[in-house]
């Protein structure tokens, strides 16, 4: 007789309870992004704080949805770093807008599984028109296809295996690639390109070895005539060069690789041209700032990721390429359990990469674009432009400071440098000096709580970087990070040596 009653309780949620559940979840989302700023940027924490809290093992029973919510209350929204906090200018930005958390709570509940048209139709169809959309923003030819990944690492190793496959030709799906040193495949980055070419080298089987560092020019872009002359000197060795990896916004100062240059080398040398735009791709949003990406339009594959300077919520990789017949015939396996799944002109994008299953991501994008319109974000993007020409500005009329590269975006790299105090010293000195006054000036800055920032190197210079860019962030909070960079100068500089 009890037998409908426990099979009852087998199944989810109740419904009732989700939708409560539901709404608290609401409030607390939107709670903390409208005070984001009572938070730390940085939690104050040692390793191993918070997990002392979490019980070691889980519990028999189900708990109340009341305990659940408050101990993420408790434990884990203090603690996090604040990425969506004003103050974060440590890394590119990577904050989640309200539209596209909507759609991406929506996304969730629907949880569709886009893999072949035939399982997920809508959900296809509006990421083809995602995508076209984007595209068009982005100012580029209608002859790009492309889909959305998770992130530029992914959509990096995609391309580059795509190359492999276009220059190396069909036998290296079938047999892969095994040769090491002279006799393997040579894929060409700047020495300021982004780890995640390092790690495609890696998983695809072509090992460190067979990536080849370019130099660099006093403005951090990759030099095309090192380019030419080390792609024939491998050539002479035995290498097979088959791929190029330009930058348009590196990580560590934001500099432009001179896109056309390099298309030419590729084009005259029969190589893949890869561009990572992952930052700053965005850009282009905004039609004045396109010079920075003239020539782009004759890339094999792009990546722009609408999850940094877009605002969307993490994750979302817009991957673009010119020919996605090289993508599928590079990745497309088709087993009998899923060739009933194979519907005339349809697209099924699992068969462009890696995953078989792939998230919904398009739908918190649609809303985004849908909710700002094309001209709202690119005022947004104008006016993180301006406030980083701004910062540079100051920067540049301080005699105790000094810019360290150009600012064609939202990132300033800069560094105290108060040259009286250190005219007696020679350049090692000088350089040794700077660097453990500028490391101590970031490190108390951070200390502080109110804001974020991160180091490089530029040139062996020990550099500072401040990234702009949030939705949240206005001129006040740049005038309060560069007041707060200064204020940690002059308490540094006032300790003794």
């Amino acid at each position: 007789m009890d037998e409908p009653s426990r099979s009852s309780g087998l199944g989810d949620m109740p419904h009732e309870a989700f939708r409560r559940a539901a709404h608290e979840v609401a409030d607390r989302v939107a709670d903390y992004l409208e005070r984001v700023e009572r938070y730390r940027v940085l939690p104050d924490l040692r390793p191993g704080q918070i997990r002392a809290r979490i019980p070691d093992e889980p519990p028999r029973e189900g708990e109340p949805w009341e305990r659940i919510l408050q101990d993420y209350a408790e434990l884990i929204e203090p603690h996090v770093t604040h990425w969506q906090h004003p103050g974060f200018m440590a890394y590119f930005t990577s904050v989640a807008c309200g539209p596209g958390i909507l759609g991406e709570w929506l996304a969730a509940g629907l949880n569709s599984n886009v893999m072949f048209w035939k399982n997920a139709p809508a959900s296809t169809e509006l990421e083809e028109r995602v995508v076209g959309w984007l595209r068009h923003m982005l100012g580029l030819p209608e002859r790009f296809d492309g889909m959305l990944t998770d992130t530029a690492s992914v959509s990096t190793l995609l391309s580059l295996v795509a190359a492999r496959h276009a220059v190396a030709g069909p036998g290296s799906r079938e047999r892969g690639f095994r040769p090491h040193g002279p006799g393997g495949l040579r894929l060409y980055r700047s020495e300021e390109a982004h780890l995640s070419v390092d790690k495609a080298a890696i998983v695809m089987g072509i090992g460190l070895e067979g990536v080849r560092r370019i130099p660099v020019d006093e403005a951090y872009r990759m030099r095309a005539d090192a380019l030419a002359a080390a792609i024939e000197e491998d050539r002479r060795a035995g290498w097979i060069p088959f791929c190029v990896v330009g930058t348009l916004g590196t990580t560590s100062s934001t500099s432009v690789d001179p896109v056309e240059p390099l298309a030419e080398i590729c084009e005259r040398e029969g190589l893949w041209l890869h561009l990572d735009a992952a930052y700053a791709g965005s850009a282009a949003l905004v039609p004045e700032l396109r010079e920075w990406f003239r020539g782009w339009e004759r890339a094999d594959s792009i990546v722009v990721n609408p999850h940094k300077w877009m605002w969307t919520p993490f994750d979302a990789s817009l991957l673009l390429f010119r020919r996605p017949e090289v993508f599928r015939e590079a990745f497309a396996v088709v087993p009998a359990y899923l060739r009933e799944t194979a519907v005339e002109g349809a697209h099924n994008y699992s068969e462009y990469g890696v995953q078989l299953g792939r998230r919904f991501r398009a739908l918190k994008l649609w809303f985004e674009i849908r909710y700002f319109g094309t001209e709202g974000l690119a005022a947004r993007l104008r006016e993180h432009v301006r406030l980083a020409r701004l910062l540079a500005r100051w920067v540049d009329e301080d005699p105790d400071w000094e810019r360290l590269a150009p600012v064609p975006f939202s990132t300033v790299c800069l560094r105290a440098h108060p040259r009286q105090r250190l005219e007696a010293m020679d350049a090692a000195a000088r350089e040794a000096r700077l660097e453990r006054w500028n490391a101590a000036i970031l490190e108390r800055v951070n200390r502080g709580g109110r804001f974020y920032l991160s180091s490089t190197r530029l040139a062996g210079r020990y550099t500072i970087r401040v990234a702009l860019g949030n939705l949240r962030a206005q001129e006040s909070h740049v005038r309060g990070c560069w007041q707060a960079l200064r204020e940690a100068a002059v308490e540094v500089l006032a300790e003794p040596p």
